[in-house]
């Protein structure tokens, strides 16, 4: 399947993964090497607390799995990548529509695959800004991955 059918379908699926589907979670825009993703959350009464802004729940879940996506994406099938950790720290309310941009440089991508290659296990901390339709960050969430090269056994590879 080629890389562009394969973003097509990811984008596809991830837009009616019911917790996204049921969030308001969409998913905008993936870059054809994976290494831009960008997300948003329109405000609705589905997604909004008891004071009528986003539920903290919703902010953090659009967080995940894209650095863990983006990652398995551009270090291909001889590592192995999940996300280990996460963290968000809330900086005001969030009213409106809301969205994240995950940016993935070479040069991380390159520190991942040394230090998997040189470590038995490699686990960068990465960190992303939600944002409100004014610019303002309403959160910052941290996603430590865990990263290693592929062992083979008996039994294959895992």
């Amino acid at each position: 399947m080629s890389g562009m059918r394969v973003k097509r379908s990811l984008l596809g699926l991830l837009n009616w993964w019911p917790p996204y589907l049921g969030m308001g979670v969409k998913v905008r825009r993936i870059s054809k090497d994976f290494r831009e993703v960008d997300v948003e959350m329109h405000l609705r009464f589905w997604n909004s607390n008891y004071v009528g802004v986003h539920f903290g729940g919703s902010l953090f879940a659009m967080t995940d799995p894209f650095y863990m996506l983006m990652l398995i994406e551009n270090l291909g099938p001889d590592f192995v990548v999940w996300d280990k950790a996460a963290s968000i720290r809330f900086r005001k309310p969030a009213k409106g529509t809301v969205r994240a941009e995950f940016r993935l440089s070479q040069e991380q991508i390159e520190e991942a695959r040394r230090g998997a290659e040189n470590q038995a296990k490699f686990e960068p901390v990465f960190v992303v800004q939600i944002k409100d339709q004014g610019g303002e960050v309403v959160a910052e969430a941290e996603r430590t991955l865990h990263i290693r090269k592929k062992r083979t056994g008996m039994r294959g590879s895992e």
